[in-house]
């Protein structure tokens, strides 16, 4: 019997999601086209590869994960190094480590011991009295204590979000990393690296031998799209898909100011934060040092990105999801929509899902979603 379809998958977006899909779909004979709307696969990771360091072109992206089949997974594709994720905080001309731990600590109060620490942020919090924190303020200060809460975290914050700590969910601060010991490892996972190369060799590894077709908006000819495959895979925003029918969903955005300097090191370090309102940016990332083996790491030139976060309007990139009570409400309507009127249709990612993802969850739930996928085709 004839197909119907030219393809079994049409993938919208070739970030992490629609390419692991695309990867899987191969795996099992079927035929795929990627459709991505800017000029480039790779979505948020990709790189730009200026005076020969790979420059996270949509900010900095560090793998980390402790769920071993996705690190198995990706290290099938891909050598990764031993970049160990190391940021610090600048407030004012003082550096302090992140995440919260003994440095920290010590560099602010001059604690030496677990205990003298734990007790500055048990004093600094107790006029709180116990109670379950009703926004970010009141739960960074349970975590930290008022001093870290007002140097490194609420100006940081605020910047970041556009909004009073005071407004914003107290759950946005919960994944916090606070730690009482002297290690400046911001993540607690397993594994953790960059791949050698950049991250641009994971995603031609994942698409080997998948058609994809750049600058190419499926909401230009979407009847044409839609017609010419058997499932959709869209990840997209998922109120554009269904035609902003109950409204549009929420962004923040940011823009990214990069620039090539005329010295062989910057700022020392990756990742540097900039936690008062002094500056309008929120971080400065010097992108050499992901990669130190990279041969261009020695080289009296490097490359630094100045990262200002904005509200998202119409012809901004959609970053992060304002997951507040008023946009949760309505993603939940366009969610109940999907799962009703477009059965053909995956919704998968960031910004079809209304969630910020991290790159290994991102990678499981396309695994996941994949396997689900093919149960309702037996």
């Amino acid at each position: 019997m004839e197909k119907k379809h030219k393809f079994d998958f049409l993938i919208v977006g070739s970030g992490l999601y629609g390419a692991t899909i695309a990867y899987f779909a191969k795996q099992q004979g079927m035929k795929c086209i990627v459709i991505e709307k800017r000029n480039h696969l790779g979505g948020n990771i990709h790189c730009d590869l200026i005076e020969g360091i790979n420059v996270h072109s949509y900010g900095a992206h560090i793998f980390h994960t402790s769920n071993k089949k996705v690190w198995d997974f990706v290290n099938q594709f891909v050598v990764f190094n031993r970049y160990t994720n190391s940021p610090l905080a600048n407030y004012n001309g003082k550096l302090y480590n992140l995440p919260f731990n003994m440095n920290t600590f010590y560099a602010l109060w001059g604690c030496t011991t677990p205990q003298q620490a734990q007790a500055k942020i048990e004093e600094q919090k107790a006029y709180l009295n116990n109670i379950s924190p009703k926004n970010l303020e009141e739960q960074a200060i349970t975590l930290v204590g008022r001093d870290i809460y007002e140097i490194l975290v609420k100006e940081y914050t605020e910047k970041q979000w556009g909004r009073a700590c005071t407004e914003l969910p107290p759950f946005i601060i919960k994944r916090l990393p606070v730690r009482f010991t002297f290690d400046n490892n911001y993540f607690n996972d397993s594994f953790q690296g960059i791949p050698v190369g950049g991250y641009n060799r994971l995603i031609e590894s994942l698409l080997e031998g998948i058609e994809t077709v750049t600058n190419m908006d499926f909401f230009f000819d979407r009847e044409k799209w839609e017609s010419m495959a058997e499932r959709i895979v869209f990840t997209g925003k998922i109120d554009e898909f269904f035609d902003y029918c109950f409204g549009k969903l929420d962004y923040r955005t940011v823009r990214f100011e990069t620039e090539i300097l005329d010295t062989q090191n910057f700022q020392g370090n990756a990742v540097v934060n900039y936690t008062s309102h002094e500056q309008p940016f929120t971080r400065i990332i010097e992108h050499k040092h992901f990669e130190p083996e990279n041969p261009s790491y020695h080289n009296n030139k490097t490359v630094v990105t100045k990262e200002y976060p904005s509200e998202w309007i119409d012809g901004a990139e959609p970053f992060y999801p304002i997951n507040d009570g008023k946009n949760t409400l309505l993603y939940k309507k366009y969610a109940n929509l999907a799962t009703t009127k477009a059965k053909k249709v995956i919704f998968g990612g960031r910004l079809a899902e209304y969630k910020y993802y991290d790159m290994d969850d991102v990678i499981e739930k396309a695994m996941n979603d994949f396997e689900t996928i093919m149960e309702t085709e037996k």
